[in-house]
């Protein structure tokens, strides 16, 4: 999914790309132009989520609610900084999304874990929530489209559907490779194959492309709760063993390499 906004034939007549030298246009909007580099970093962050949030509950025997409260802090100082922005800061903003991957981790594990309604209850918990904020945002902004975030309010309304869908995707993920038996490797094939038909669906057909990019987002979450898993789970349990510590600092390099090494500019302005 190279971009969200390029046509079926290739035309760039109203793509990022295309706009994106203009200053008044990147000032608009505060997220980043959807891209492959875009992909690759939130699949990354995703997996950061996941063993930096068991890193905080378990690891340091935290528990999922001080661990909660702790990441809901550090989320709600995140957007209001991104949402005071003037413009998009590629630092801020992915900072932001590691905020709601730790954040979605340690409430996913509280609602299934804790809670006991399990990870199918809580799929489905969050289903509901992610498709009533989804609508809301809708019916009051006019649009879910990732170009239109250019308001306080529909930042609000981003935000939030984002931090539905990361928690969303830490049940989903545990799910499929728990409650199922299918184990970690084998989920990240049934995710990663998912995510390959969504991307043939966008160059391929007329199926809208904001639905394609909300699920896309929110698969991409369960593919990095899966990976997070195989890195730090014990071996006996499918899992590679590592230090949760480690892994995560070893996905928080390359998040901030792939944020050096490559430019990545603001999503257009939708006209």
């Amino acid at each position: 999914m190279l971009s969200l906004r390029q046509s079926r034939g290739g035309s760039n007549q109203y793509s990022p790309t295309a706009s994106s030298n203009d200053p008044v246009l990147n000032a608009l909007s505060k997220v980043p132009e959807v891209t492959l580099l875009f992909w690759i970093i939130k699949i990354a962050a995703t997996t950061l989520g996941e063993t930096a949030g068991d890193a905080l509950s378990m690891s340091l025997n935290l528990g999922y609610i001080v661990s909660t409260g702790i990441f809901a802090i550090i989320f709600a100082i995140a957007v209001a900084t991104q949402i005071k922005a003037n413009s998009f800061n590629k630092w801020l903003y992915w900072g932001t999304i590691i905020a709601t991957t730790t954040l979605g981790t340690t409430i996913a594990d509280y609602v299934t874990r804790s809670l006991g309604i399990g990870y199918a209850g809580g799929s489905a918990l969050l289903v509901a929530l992610l498709g009533i904020c989804l609508m809301t945002w809708q019916k009051t902004m006019g649009s879910i489209a990732v170009d239109s975030i250019s308001k306080p309010k529909a930042e609000v309304f981003y935000w939030t559907t984002i931090m539905f869908s990361q928690t969303l995707g830490t049940a989903l993920g545990d799910w499929v490779a728990d409650s199922t038996g299918m184990g970690y490797t084998t989920s990240a094939i049934i995710f990663g194959s998912l995510l390959a038909l969504i991307a043939l669906a966008h160059f391929y057909t007329k199926i809208s492309k904001t639905l394609l990019f909300w699920s896309a987002f929110v698969l991409t979450r369960p593919l990095g709760a899966v990976l997070g898993d195989f890195l730090d789970k014990p071996i006996d349990h499918g899992g590679l063993a590592l230090s949760r510590f480690g892994a995560s600092a070893a996905l928080l390099v390359f998040i901030i390499v792939c944020l050096l090494v490559f430019k990545q500019r603001a999503s257009a302005k939708a006209y």
